[in-house]
């Protein structure tokens, strides 16, 4: 019985410190807008961050158009989350969003210990940050922050994931649903694929105008290898070119 109980308290261990993605894990991504190469985006995993005494990790996005399409629509987007690999929980979550003529600079930095949040969003027509205090639940996510913990999660299909997600000065559960696997043709030649459906309200790893799926494998890494995302005017795709430091060949 005592050996039982021991064997249960190391796997338990074990289990807990297994992550679907690897600490310096880099993926980019060609964009596509119908036929046309619109632009490139990337996904990135920092290891060994502190933050306030507390190693972390960093999740960090990064999106940009092509030149030849910036006179369509210039895009350079920048994210950033700062997790805590123990505890899977967001301390701070950033966003530089510059597309077109809009731009955008927001800060959240989360007090997970006291369900709090400071919620900073600048006015670069009056060259300062308002703040504001919220409420949060318990275990919040940012957005980025949110999809990293999604491929730590079993995915059945048919099936919801909700996840409590803090952005833009919102608390919300993220209704993320699992679809049918199918083959898709990748980097790493025709495998197995996911397709997950996040329901967010805000931009995520991109920036969501309508309809989006993520195909994920069909495996423990669950490593993204193409989004989709239908808007008005067409759709447009990310697709996996480059990865590096994850578990494939």
């Amino acid at each position: 019985m005592k050996n039982k109980i021991f064997l249960t308290i190391i796997l338990s261990v074990l289990m807990g410190n297994i992550f679907s993605f690897n600490f310096n894990e880099q993926l980019k991504f060609k964009i596509k807008y119908g036929i046309i190469s619109a632009g490139e985006a990337t996904l990135s995993v920092k290891d060994s961050v502190m933050y306030k005494g507390k190693k972390c990790v960093k999740f960090i996005s990064t999106t940009r158009t092509n030149s030849s399409f910036d006179h369509i629509f210039k895009v350079r987007d920048f994210t950033e989350s700062t997790w805590d690999p123990e505890k899977k929980i967001s301390y701070k979550y950033s966003k530089k969003l510059n597309e077109g003529k809009y731009h955008q600079y927001r800060i959240h930095l989360y007090y997970q210990n006291i369900k709090a949040s400071y919620y900073l969003r600048y006015s670069f027509k009056k060259n300062k940050f308002k703040q504001t205090r919220m409420d949060i639940p318990g275990n919040t996510q940012d957005v980025l922050s949110a999809f990293y913990s999604v491929r730590e999660k079993k995915l059945i299909p048919g099936k919801k994931i909700v996840v409590n997600v803090t952005v833009d000065g919102v608390n919300y559960p993220a209704t993320i649903l699992v679809h049918k696997i199918v083959k898709l043709k990748t980097i790493y030649g025709k495998i197995e694929c996911i397709p997950i459906e996040p329901l967010l309200q805000s931009e995520a790893v991109f920036k969501q105008n309508g309809k989006i799926l993520i195909y994920l494998t069909n495996d423990d890494y669950k490593l993204p290898v193409l989004l989709e995302s239908k808007v008005i005017f067409g759709s447009f795709k990310a697709v996996l070119v480059e990865a590096k430091n994850v578990p494939y060949k």
